[in-house]
């Protein structure tokens, strides 16, 4: 009988290989990093577009010493709270209907408030059914939130309300990622806040780690808690992050290519010398990058290489010319441990929270402690 392969089934047995493993103990350890670097703040662990690919209730099990969670789906709030979860469970968007309305505040279930119409929806509520809130002000990324002069009046209409119950001040960065940083939307937000006594939430990942002075009363990780780092210039290993989500799939078939010979769909890769060709049950229908260009990185086996040609719906190529031990069964990571997401991101043109929002429903996915 062949050898079987470490990890793998017999090709009589195999499944499709492809799988996402989730990391618990990494979600938890993130976490921890993020409290290390915010000791004063409560932390809402962000766990929207189910908790970035990596499952709701299962990063919300693994993340569960967080002081709150934000998400931005109804459902997923409901979810979070018929499962037993008691901390603040929170609508970053906010509630869209006065139907919402009235069933969030039954369960309890905070609300960021944006604009005027929302306001109005909480008037709906009894005294009885008062609940948390968020008031967002729009410091300067021009999305959602109350311009900074409106910020006063808005506050005073809560204040009046009488569904409203603790009111929290909040912003978002657009660059505290980048070299511009967050110093000129704090001068709109404080020039916004004067004269509210009220608590702040403020920082995202990026200013979670980077800039103290936002961090207040409390903080909203994301990317970070998944092990991805929120800096282009920065790794994530150098922030103390581990990676939460791992794709591995395996090398289905091995093709010979002579110089000219051409790989996938349009031709887009030409080899130019005798090359020897992995081919991976992995493509876009996974939820693996379309766009991603000739190099990107692939860890086969414990050998690092790179994709060739396009990636096609179920299958991408990846270069084992220098790598006479891989051939079909061969373990292969897209990303995760081994293959950092960030470096798999930027050599595709995208974005970490890109890659790990598009996993597939058809990939099983699994966790570990």
């Amino acid at each position: 009988m062949p050898e079987r392969r470490p990890g793998f089934l017999s090709r009589s047995e195999m499944p499709r290989p492809i799988a996402a493993t989730i990391d618990l103990a990494a979600l938890a350890h993130n976490l921890g990093v993020a409290r290390a670097h915010a000791p004063h703040a409560k932390v809402f662990a962000v766990i929207k577009a189910n908790a970035y690919g990596h499952g709701l209730m299962r990063a919300a099990q693994a993340l569960r010493t967080a002081d709150g969670f934000a998400v931005v789906e109804f459902d997923a709030a409901l979810r979070l709270r018929e499962a037993g979860f008691t901390q603040r469970i929170l609508l970053l968007e906010g509630f869209f209907d006065a139907r919402e309305a009235a069933e969030g505040a039954a369960k309890k279930i905070a609300s960021v408030v944006h604009h005027r119409e929302q306001i109005g929806l909480l008037g709906g509520l009894s005294a009885a059914a008062r609940l948390d809130l968020l008031l967002k002000i729009n410091s300067g990324m021009n999305r959602l939130g109350f311009a900074a002069e409106d910020a006063r009046s808005a506050h005073a209409a809560l204040q009046d309300c009488a569904g409203a119950g603790k009111v929290t001040l909040m912003t978002h960065f657009a660059n505290a990622d980048d070299a511009r940083g967050v110093a000129w939307q704090m001068e709109t937000f404080e020039r916004a806040a004067a004269g509210i006594a009220a608590p702040r939430s403020l920082a995202n990942s990026a200013a979670t780690l980077r800039y103290p002075e936002t961090h207040f009363d409390w903080v909203r990780p994301g990317i970070m808690l998944y092990g991805s780092s929120p800096f282009a210039e920065v790794s994530a290993a150098a922030l103390g992050l581990k990676p939460a989500m791992t794709l591995r799939s395996a090398i289905i078939g091995v093709c010979d290519l002579k110089p000219g010979d051409t790989v996938g769909y349009g031709g887009m890769f030409c080899a130019d010398r005798p090359m020897r060709i992995g081919v991976v049950a992995c493509g876009y229908a996974d939820g693996y990058p379309r766009h991603a260009l000739n190099g990107t990185p692939v860890r086969v086996g414990d050998a690092m290489t790179g994709t060739v040609g396009r990636v096609s719906m179920d299958k991408l190529c990846v270069d084992i010319s220098g790598l006479p031990a891989a051939g079909i069964g061969t373990p292969v990571v897209l990303w995760g441990e081994g293959n950092p997401v960030d470096d798999v991101a930027q050599a595709a043109g995208t974005v970490s929270y890109e890659l790990l929002c598009a996993l597939a429903a058809r990939v099983p996915v699994t966790g570990r402690s």
